[in-house]
């Protein structure tokens, strides 16, 4: 069978080994696959947090020439604020917390912005609802079908 939907995101980043331990740490995400491309001679790892069919690309590249800025930014969800809190202080002494923790309620949730090593957002939250949500709109687009 082949996938369907949402699979992927690419990031450029400088340093693979580096990006890898900041979304292991900051995102629970794992290497699935790694390689260097045959024709390119490029390093690629895709990582994941196990939880649906979706990875993150990252590709070496010698420059990132466009970061994912605060508005553009990865979002990963916790299960509590606490664990919100620990991740923000660790960011706060390795000084890449960029904002946060804020509360802002339903839907926003419990959220700070962190900045990967090579500039890209991600945003850790708790209480954001996504799931529900999303079920919710299936469910009136089925009783409108």
């Amino acid at each position: 069978m082949s996938d369907l939907g949402f699979t992927h995101i690419a990031l450029a980043v400088t340093n693979i080994d580096a990006s890898i331990s900041f979304y292991a740490k900051y995102a629970q995400m794992k290497v699935v696959h790694r390689r260097t491309d045959q024709t390119t001679h490029v390093d690629v790892a895709w990582i994941s947090d196990l939880t649906r069919p979706f990875v993150i690309v990252l590709i070496k590249a010698a420059k990132v020439e466009g970061s994912l800025s605060p508005q553009s930014h990865l979002g990963v969800a916790y299960q509590n604020c606490e664990a919100i809190d620990c991740l923000c202080n660790e960011a706060r002494a390795e000084e890449i917390l960029l904002d946060g923790p804020n509360d802002w309620g339903f839907p926003v949730g419990y959220w700070a912005y962190i900045r990967d090593p090579d500039g890209h957002t991600l945003e850790i939250s708790y209480g954001q609802e996504i799931s529900f949500t999303v079920e919710q709109a299936r469910d009136a687009i089925n009783r409108v079908s």
